[in-house]
């Protein structure tokens, strides 16, 4: 039971905010009473930190997945860019900010999980790519790591890209891209292209 509430919650958090969502919501959407809930969390930050970490883990098991076909480290990333933006539904409640906002030592918590994942994946990547010739051999690996996580958290910063205005899709389609010119060949430029073309369809 403990496992389908986390589950549950989670799916309601990322739909509807982690703020929106009350332990009477997630009861009478379970059709379970609150009690019910109480008995396998203490309270609700409890239950948010579980649904954050059921979320992650989902994310970090999805992305490796990705990572082990080793396909062409442009089109990695715009594989795991997809499998994301499906995990982490809709742009109209904005999770992150409110996780930020309401949760702060959970978000503490999950940005520094994130960036130990993702600076492993990103270095990897930019190596990989490296040795493909389809990113230039004189770049910085550890600097343009650390770079992308910077962006990536930078774009989800919703006092700089309110929702109102900016599609969380498009954003992260851009900032890909923009990441990527910095740093691919000729070769990998026909790569991206084919990309950008696709998306743009």
């Amino acid at each position: 039971m403990k496992e389908k509430i986390t589950i549950k919650a989670a799916e309601m958090f990322l739909s509807l905010g982690f703020k929106s969502v009350t332990m009477d919501d997630i009861s009478n959407e379970m059709g379970i009473s609150k009690k019910t809930i109480y008995t396998h969390f203490k309270n609700k930050t409890e239950l948010v930190k579980e649904s954050v970490l059921k979320v992650f883990e989902g994310i970090s098991c999805g992305i490796d997945n990705i990572r082990i076909e080793e396909k062409d480290p442009i089109e990695e990333l715009y594989e795991i860019k997809k499998f994301v933006m499906l995990r982490l539904k809709d742009e109209k409640s904005s999770p992150q900010y409110q996780l930020q906002k309401y949760y702060p030592e959970i978000y503490t918590m999950i940005k520094a999980k994130k960036y130990k994942n993702m600076a492993e994946c990103t270095v990897e990547n930019l190596k990989r790519g490296v040795e493909k010739g389809v990113y230039r051999k004189n770049i910085d690996v550890d600097f343009i790591s650390k770079l992308y996580f910077l962006g990536i958290d930078g774009i989800n910063d919703e006092t700089l890209f309110p929702v109102s205005q900016f599609s969380k899709i498009q954003l992260m389609e851009d900032y890909l891209e923009y990441h990527l010119r910095g740093i691919v060949t000729p070769k990998g430029l026909q790569t991206l292209n084919k990309f950008i073309n696709e998306n743009s369809n």
